[in-house]
C-alpha cells in the first residue's frame, strides 16, 4: 500500500511512495506526530538522480524488517533536497560541522522540535569499512532516546546554539576592487592543474562560474593567463569522458583528475552554466570547439530535458538497465570494442576505437570504455567520423534510457533560459531562443502568482507547494534579463524587476545588505540559511548581486545598484581567500568594475538589417556584464531607449557607463571598438 508520499510532485519522493517505510513529507504534521508518539524523527534527504540514495533505498528502505523497526520507533520524513534547498542547507551545515564532511543521502535524527542530535550520510545494511549498519544506528539512536533523553536534548540544544552562532560575519560593505580580483586570480593560478585543466584533484567538478570570471577578467584587463586557464580547461573537459561525445551535454563531475570517468548523472544546472560558458568562450576566441560544444549542449537540453509544458527537467539518472535487468551506473553511455563492431563493422569499429579511446581493457568497469577524444597526432576523415557518431548515437538510443527527474526547478530553468537565449542569438539559432522564451512563459504562467511570488518547482503542469528561495528569484531574473537583451522584448525586464523587488523586500537585511536564502516570511527552521559561496550553482547571494546590477544598468535604479554593491562586500572578503568557491561573485565584481556598460541600439525596427547588425555586435561584445536594449527611438520597451534618436536617419548604438556616454556609433566596427576599449 502506498505511504503518504503518493500525492507528492517530487519524482524523488514518488520513488519512495511504495516503500514499506511509513514516510511523511516535511510538514508540521510529521513533527506533531513525533511529539504525540514521543519518538525521534528520522530525516532522510536525497534527490532522484543520486546513485547512493538509490542504493540505500534498495538495501534499507525497501527492506520489510528495517521498515518495521523504523515505523515502530521513529517518524520518518523524506525530503527532496532540490525541492527544499532550505531544509537541506540547514541540516547539511549541521552534518558538516559535526562530521567534517557531508553528502547525500543525508541521514539526520531530530527531536520532535526539529533539533538535530545524530548525523550521517549513507549507512550500509551490514557493518563494513568501519561503518555501522543502518540497523545498528537505528537501535543505538532508539536506545539513547529511551534511556538518555536528557543527554540527547542537551546535545540537540547545543548544536542549534552553535549553528546560530555561525551567522556570517559580514565585515565591511566595500566592493571588491582591482587588488582583490588580482589576488583571486593569483589564488586560482596556484590551484590550477596545468597538465589536465581544472582546479584541484579528484573528484573534479566543471568550474563553470570560475571560467566565467576568467573570461571577464581577461576581457577587462587583457590578462593572457586568465584566458589560457579558461581555454585549456574547456578543451580538456570537452575532450574528456565527462562530456557526452555522442549526444552532447556534461555529466556531474569526473571521478579522476583527467576528466575520463564521470559520475554519469546529467544535471540541468551544469549543462545550462556550461553551455553559456562555451558560448562566451567562442565569443572571446572564435574557437570552433567552443562553438560545437555550446550548440551540442544546447541541443541536448532541448532534446532530452525539455518537458511537455516547455520547461526543463532537473536531471537524468546516472544508472540505467544494462540490458540484463540490473541497474548499473553508466550503462547507457559506455562501449566495449565488441559493441562497436556490432554496430559499425570491423573497419569503422577500429577507427571509432582509435578516435574515442576505446580499449580492450577498458577505461571504466568490466572492460567497457567511456568515449573521449584523446590527444592524437592522427588526422581523421571528418565525414567518416560523423557517420560513425550518427550510427553509434542511433544504436545507443535503443538502449534502456536513464530515468529523468521531471520536476521543473525555477532557478535552474532561469539558468537554462539565459544560456539558450544567448547561444541562439550568437549562432543564429532562433529555435533555441524560442525554447528559452517558452521556458520563460512557463515560469510566468505556472510558477508566478499574482503577487509575483515564485513557486520553487512544478511537475506535469502543476506548481509545487514550496516557496521559491533566493536563488530562484535571482536566477530567473538573470534568465529574463538575458532574454530581454536578446529579443528586445521589454516585458522580460519588467518581470525581472518584479522578482528583484522581492529580493530587496524579503531576502535582504535592511541594515547590512546581507542576503538570506529564504524570505523573511518563509517557514521558520532552526536557523535562517545564508550561504554566499558558489558551489554547483551560483549562490543565491551572488546571483542576486548580478541580477540587481544588470537591472540597475538597464533602469538607472539606485536602490538596485546599492543593493548589488552591498551584496558584493562578501566577495571582497571571500574572493582572495577561496576564489574557487566565489566564481560567480567574482564575475559580477568584474562587471561592476567595468561599469557595467549600457548599450542602446535604435533603428526603424529590430528586423531592419542595419539595426540587426548593430544589435548582434552589441550582444557579441565581451565587456563584462554589458546590458543591451534594442528598439525604436524613444521606444517604451526599455528605459535605455529614451532620448536616443536615429543619427542622420540611420540606426545607431549608444554606449554609456558610469554616467558618461560615447558618441553614437552607426557602424558595427565603431561599436565593437567602443565596447572593447
Amino acid at each position: 500500500m502506498p505511504n503518504r508520499l503518493a500525492h507528492e510532485t517530487s519524482p524523488y519522493l514518488l520513488q519512495h511512495a511504495d516503500n514499506p517505510v511509513d514516510w511523511w513529507p516535511w510538514s508540521p504534521e510529521a513533527f506533531e506526530e513525533a511529539r504525540k508518539r514521543n519518538v525521534p524523527v528520522l530525516l532522510s534527504v536525497g534527490y532522484s538522480s543520486c546513485h547512493w540514495c538509490h542504493v540505500m533505498a534498495h538495501e534499507s528502505f525497501e527492506d520489510r524488517e528495517t521498515a518495521d523497526y523504523l515505523n515502530a520507533h521513529f517518524v520518518s520524513v523524506k525530503v527532496d533536497r532540490e525541492e527544499r534547498p532550505d531544509v537541506d542547507a540547514v541540516y547539511m551545515e549541521a552534518v558538516q560541522a559535526a562530521t567534517g564532511h557531508g553528502g547525500w543521502p543525508m541521514t539526520v535524527f531530530l527531536t520532535p522540535d526539529a533539533e538535530p542530535f545524530y548525523f550521517g550520510t549513507y549507512f550500509p545494511p551490514a557493518p563494513r569499512h568501519g561503518m555501522p549498519s543502518f540497523r545498528q544506528v537505528l537501535q543505538g539512536v532508539h536506545a539513547a532516546w529511551t534511556d538518555r533523553r536528557e543527554e540527547v536534548t542537551e546535545v540537540a540544544g547545543k548544536i542549534v546554539r552553535d549553528l546560530a552562532g555561525r551567522e556570517i560575519s559580514y565585515g565591511d560593505t566595500k566592493v571588491p576592487g582591482e587588488q582583490e580580483l588580482a589576488q583571486a586570480l593569483l589564488g586560482l593560478t596556484r590551484e590550477y592543474d596545468p597538465q589536465r585543466g581544472g582546479f584541484g584533484g579528484a573528484p573534479k567538478f566543471p568550474p563553470s562560474m570560475v571560467i566565467e570570471f576568467l573570461l571577464r577578467h581577461h576581457a577587462r584587463t587583457g590578462a593572457e593567463g586568465a584566458l589560457q586557464m579558461a581555454q585549456d580547461t574547456c578543451e580538456r573537459m570537452a575532450r574528456g569522458g565527462i562530456y557526452d561525445q555522442l549526444g552532447g551535454g556534461f555529466a556531474r563531475y569526473s571521478v579522476d583528475r583527467d576528466w575520463v570517468v564521470p559520475h554519469f548523472e546529467k544535471m540541468l544546472y551544469d549543462n545550462a552554466l556550461l553551455c553559456r560558458v562555451y558560448a562566451h568562450l567562442w565569443r572571446s576566441t572564435g574557437s570552433e570547439l567552443a562553438r560545437r560544444v555550446a550548440l551540442e549542449t544546447a541541443d541536448f537540453m532541448v532534446r532530452e530535458l525539455r518537458t511537455e509544458q516547455g520547461g526543463f527537467a532537473s536531471a537524468l539518472d546516472a544508472d540505467s538497465d544494462d540490458g540484463t535487468g540490473r541497474h548499473v551506473e553508466g550503462a547507457f553511455y559506455v562501449w566495449t570494442p565488441e559493441q562497436l563492431r556490432e554496430v559499425l563493422g570491423d573497419a569503422d569499429a577500429e577507427l571509432a576505437a582509435r578516435y574515442f579511446g576505446v580499449t580492450e581493457e577498458g577505461t571504466f568497469e568490466h572492460g567497457s570504455s567511456v568515449l573521449q577524444l584523446p590527444q592524437r597526432e592522427e588526422v581523421f576523415d571528418a565525414e567518416r567520423i560523423e557517420s560513425v557518431k550518427a550510427r553509434l548515437f542511433e544504436a545507443r538510443s535503443r538502449r534502456p534510457a536513464p530515468g529523468r527527474d521531471d520536476k521543473v526547478v525555477a532557478a535552474w530553468n532561469g539558468l537554462a533560459i539565459a544560456a539558450l537565449a544567448e547561444t541562439g542569438a550568437y549562432f543564429d539559432r532562433p529555435d533555441l531562443v524560442e525554447a528559452a522564451r517558452a521556458a520563460a512563459d512557463l515560469l510566468v504562467r505556472l510558477h508566478l502568482d499574482e503577487h509575483a511570488r515564485l513557486a520553487r518547482t512544478s511537475k506535469d503542469g502543476r506548481a509545487g507547494a514550496h516557496a521559491g528561495v533566493l536563488e530562484d528569484y535571482a536566477d530567473v531574473a538573470e534568465g529574463f534579463l538575458a532574454l530581454a537583451s536578446v529579443t528586445g522584448e521589454g516585458v522580460w525586464l519588467d518581470f525581472a524587476g518584479l522578482l528583484l523587488d522581492h529580493v530587496l523586500e524579503r531576502f535582504a537585511d535592511p541594515d547590512s545588505g546581507a542576503l538570506y536564502d529564504t524570505a523573511a516570511d518563509a517557514e521558520t527552521l532552526i536557523r535562517r540559511p545564508q550561504d554566499p559561496t558558489d558551489n554547483a550553482t551560483p549562490s543565491g547571494w551572488s546571483a542576486a548581486a548580478g541580477a540587481l546590477l544588470s537591472y540597475a544598468a538597464h533602469t538607472g535604479s539606485e536602490p538596485h545598484r546599492t543593493a548589488a554593491e552591498k551584496a558584493l562586500g562578501v566577495v571582497r572578503a571571500l574572493g582572495p581567500r577561496v576564489p574557487r568557491f566565489t566564481g560567480w561573485g567574482l564575475a559580477v565584481a568584474e562587471a561592476l568594475l567595468d561599469g557595467p556598460r549600457e548599450v542602446a541600439v535604435v533603428g526603424p525596427s529590430p528586423a531592419d538589417e542595419s539595426t540587426r547588425l548593430l544589435h548582434r555586435t552589441a550582444l557579441l561584445a565581451t565587456a563584462p556584464g554589458a546590458v543591451v536594449a534594442v528598439g525604436v527611438p524613444d521606444g517604451d520597451e526599455f528605459p535605455l531607449l529614451a532620448d536616443r534618436p536615429l543619427v542622420g536617419g540611420e540606426p545607431a548604438a549608444y554606449v554609456c557607463r558610469n554616467f558618461t556616454c560615447d558618441a553614437p556609433a552607426t557602424a558595427p566596427d565603431r561599436l565593437r571598438a567602443a565596447l572593447t576599449r
